[in-house]
């Protein structure tokens, strides 16, 4: 970290209207556990976001950003511009929390208040309640303190961060949607504490599906039985040798198939995963599944009809990382040493698994507080003590803004069709 980088994070905390913002988290916690406890109450369970969406919606009118709308992809935008008209051509910060939980529809999501912890628990109440808050908290204390960003702020409150939405959200941001090609860097609220993940954990998800003419358990004896050919295929997967440099999983986390216990099933199916961060390595895991899925189904060819073999993708969350000479993680760094916070960077998979992957400096960082039991109906939050995490969050964005342009010179923005077409 150079000390020129230091001085500007000094310079910019100095500024009254830096203050004013600080003293706007520090007055409105009390707001921030009302926006919390409305947002939870709102189910946003996978691909149905929608509601939690137009309340984002409405929220950002009241607080006065400007060219506010949902996207084509479902995800809740809203401006902070410059006062200088510099059209549709200059880059952008983009803030953005992930709307969705893992919870399905119907699930119960009205949140509890613990009176002497101070905890509020219920499903998605950290994971991402406590960053879509916070999301709210930085575009409340910008438009209260009048800042004037030197570049465009873009607050999304976006769709599809977990599982099977396999990043639609920043998908949609990064290659489809009209800001896709200004936006110059990217930083993720996710959670509470204050990690900061600036590794991101690719992985590679599949519906393995091995199919025959299915028959009656006694006269069709013999006929080749789909679970069974899929079962072996599992064993010998579950014995494959993975790299422990990188670190790397393989999991089956669901199997299906069959109808009665006296027929030979027509079809089997198995959910599977692999994670690592390198790319190359989930590529050589997903060759060596697939040998193996083909060699017990091409054991039973002479069979007619014989076996087939289905291997559908149903997930790819991209592997990358920040470089250490970033820009992005010089300015974090700096804004740590101001705010006398230690900087843990994490390997982890976030909504910044996109932008990583396509060479834009990008991160994921905690927003304060403590969490627990994430995934699970017993989830919690605790945002005492989130203040500081909140200051240290203004202050990243705000020094993102002056050097937008710099962060733009460092993305790889140009690559994202090359890069989309040699990966996909």
């Amino acid at each position: 970290m150079s000390a020129a980088t230091h001085q500007r994070i000094s310079n910019l905390a100095s500024l009254t209207a830096v203050h004013r913002a600080f003293h706007w988290l520090h007055l409105h916690q009390p707001q921030l556990r009302r926006w919390l406890l409305e947002m939870v109450a709102i189910p946003a369970p996978p691909f149905g976001e929608g509601d939690r969406a137009a309340w984002f919606v409405d929220l950002f009118h009241k607080l006065g950003l400007s060219s506010i709308h949902l996207d084509a992809a479902g995800n809740a935008l809203g401006e902070i511009a410059p006062e200088e008209d510099f059209g549709q051509d200059g880059p952008i910060i983009l803030l953005s929390a992930h709307l969705d939980t893992v919870f399905p529809a119907g699930t119960l999501c009205e949140p509890k208040e613990q009176a002497k912890t101070g905890r509020i628990e219920g499903p998605g109440v950290c994971d991402n309640a406590a960053g879509l808050s916070a999301l709210l908290a930085i575009a409340a204390a910008l438009q209260h303190s009048r800042i004037n960003p030197p570049a465009t702020i873009l607050f999304a409150a976006n769709v599809g961060e977990e599982g099977e939405g396999d990043l639609r959200g920043m998908r949609h941001l990064f290659t489809e949607g009209p800001y896709r090609k200004r936006i110059a860097a990217a930083i993720a609220l996710e959670g509470s504490g204050t990690g900061v993940v600036t590794r991101a954990l690719g992985s590679l998800r599949f519906r393995c599906t091995i199919t025959g003419p299915g028959g009656h358990s006694w006269s069709d004896a013999g006929t080749p039985n789909p679970i069974l050919v899929l079962s072996r295929a599992l064993t010998r997967i579950s014995e494959l040798p993975l790299p422990s440099s990188p670190l790397t999983t393989l999991n089956v986390g669901h199997i299906s198939g069959g109808t009665s216990v006296n027929s030979i099933p027509f079809s089997a199916s198995a959910l599977l995963e692999i994670r690592s961060s390198e790319r190359r390595v989930l590529h050589n895991a997903t060759l060596e599944v697939h040998r193996l899925l083909s060699d017990s189904v091409n054991a039973f060819q002479s069979f007619s009809p014989a076996p087939t073999l289905q291997m559908e993708s149903i997930g790819d969350r991209p592997a990358g990382s920040l470089p250490e000479d970033s820009t992005l993680l010089a300015t974090l760094r700096a804004v740590d040493r101001h705010l006398s916070l230690r900087t843990e960077l994490r390997l982890g998979s976030t909504d910044a698994n996109l932008p990583l992957s396509l060479g834009v400096p990008a991160l994921a960082i905690g927003t304060g507080g403590s969490g627990g039991s994430i995934h699970t109906l017993d989830e919690w939050y605790d945002p005492t003590g989130r203040e500081i995490a909140l200051r240290r969050i203004l202050l990243l964005l705000l020094a993102a803004t002056q050097i937008a342009p710099q962060l733009a010179a460092e993305s790889a923005m140009d690559e994202v069709d090359a890069t989309l077409n040699s990966t996909s």
